[in-house]
């Protein structure tokens, strides 16, 4: 089945264009109403009159530019502002000098607010700055004086479209840092992933091609050799040197967007009995509940395959003569495999060496598969009395897990 891609769009910003959207269609009827509430102390209406029609025509027309940062363009900021000023600078041919001197308010009113704070989320605090000392200065011209009313609602305009612009660009860098937290735990989810894949197969085939060849002697012992060096330099690419595509958004106007790939989710549990059977034969011995062990079918076969990646380390460690026992509880709340064999154990610290030497098959593909499976992997080995190894795997584990 294809796979799906799913978008997780991540972005503080959106919230705060919705609101602006609203704050001018509410601020424009607001403005409105002073005026018809007003209407018979203007002196020129029809200036307002006509005013206010270009004002809610652009307001409504206008909607989808304040939608995003992508959308709301340096030519739209510019335009917007313009209108705002030009209201502004109309007041005093509309309205009587009377209420302008005793703090009447301009035509579009606290509508300039809207156009000024579109300017902090687009460029951040110093669009907001330049934004607001123009709309300060335009003020100053309208009023004639600079009257404490005035002073007091542009020095509130000021700070606060400057302090959101800086909230607005501390959002952005926060989102960039957590779009690249989140590549980088996919590249190393991808990685310990392939480093399972590649050591379950490709590995395993030169390991035995190299040991094959050893025995054989002449042109065979070369190959084997050849087949060593390979081992060793996939161990080392495994290791450090995979790196996925980048995950980063192609909009960042948009938000922070990591894309990731979703698996199909499989219908219904799967009985882990089916997928343990194949192991069992002459020197490995099964023992399992006799109603059916299910789980999730990327769970089973991931526990699956862990299994299997420890009865490799039981034929390559302990010898093709060595004995293993495969276990299997079901408990209420998780299930437990435990593989147990009867070979010379491992000594103290090596687990530890071969991690340091690029071998993954215990850190990868049995306790990494298992971590992502929120489960656990325990493993106990004494020398000269074999290895066990337990697996535990909760029932609730998601389907999806990876």
């Amino acid at each position: 089945m294809p796979r799906r891609e799913r978008v997780m769009r991540m972005s503080v910003e959106l919230p705060l264009w919705r609101a602006l959207a609203g704050y001018r269609v509410l601020t424009m009827l607001y403005a409105i109403g002073l005026c018809a509430t007003a209407y018979s102390h203007f002196v020129r209406p029809w200036i307002a009159v006509a005013y206010y029609a270009v004002l809610f025509v652009w307001t409504l027309a206008t909607l989808p530019r304040v939608r995003s940062a992508a959308s709301c363009t340096r030519r739209f900021l510019a335009a917007d502002l313009t209108v705002a000023l030009t209201g502004i600078l109309l007041t005093p041919l509309a309205d009587n000098h009377e209420r302008i001197a005793g703090g009447g308010p301009t035509l579009p009113s606290i509508w300039t607010a809207g156009s000024v704070l579109a300017f902090a989320l687009k460029g951040g605090w110093r669009w907001a700055a330049a934004a607001s000392t123009a709309v300060a200065a335009v003020n100053l011209v309208e009023r004639g004086r600079p009257a404490r009313d005035t002073v007091h609602n542009v020095i509130l305009v000021w700070v606060a479209s400057i302090a959101i612009g800086y909230v607005v660009e501390v959002a952005r860098a926060s989102e960039r840092t957590l779009a690249r937290a989140l590549e980088i735990e996919a590249a190393t989810r991808e990685r310990e992933r392939l480093a399972r894949d590649i050591h379950d197969s490709v590995l395993q085939v030169l390991a035995m091609v190299q040991r094959r060849g050893a025995v054989i002697g002449g042109e065979a012992a070369e190959l084997g050799r050849l087949a060593g060096e390979q081992e060793v330099a996939l161990r080392t690419l495994v290791s450090g040197g995979l790196l996925p595509v980048s995950r980063v958004s192609e909009d960042a106007a948009a938000g922070a967007v990591v894309r990731a790939v979703e698996e199909p989710d499989d219908d219904g549990p799967m009985d882990l009995r089916a997928l343990l059977a194949p192991y069992a034969g002459a020197r490995v011995s099964l023992a399992e509940p006799g109603a059916p062990v299910e789980l999730p079918r990327p769970a089973a076969r991931e526990l699956a395959a862990a299994v299997g990646a420890a009865l490799d380390n039981v034929r390559r460690h302990a010898g093709e003569q060595a004995r293993a026992w495969i276990l299997v509880e079901d408990e209420p709340d998780e299930v437990v495999v435990t593989v147990r064999d009867d070979g010379p154990g491992i000594p103290e610290g090596r687990l530890a060496q071969a991690e340091g030497e690029g071998r993954l098959g215990v850190a990868q593909s049995i306790r990494g598969r298992l971590r992502d499976l929120g489960g656990s992997a325990e493993l106990v080995s004494v020398p000269g009395q074999g290895t066990e190894v337990e697996l535990k795997v909760p029932k609730n584990v998601k389907a999806g897990r990876r």
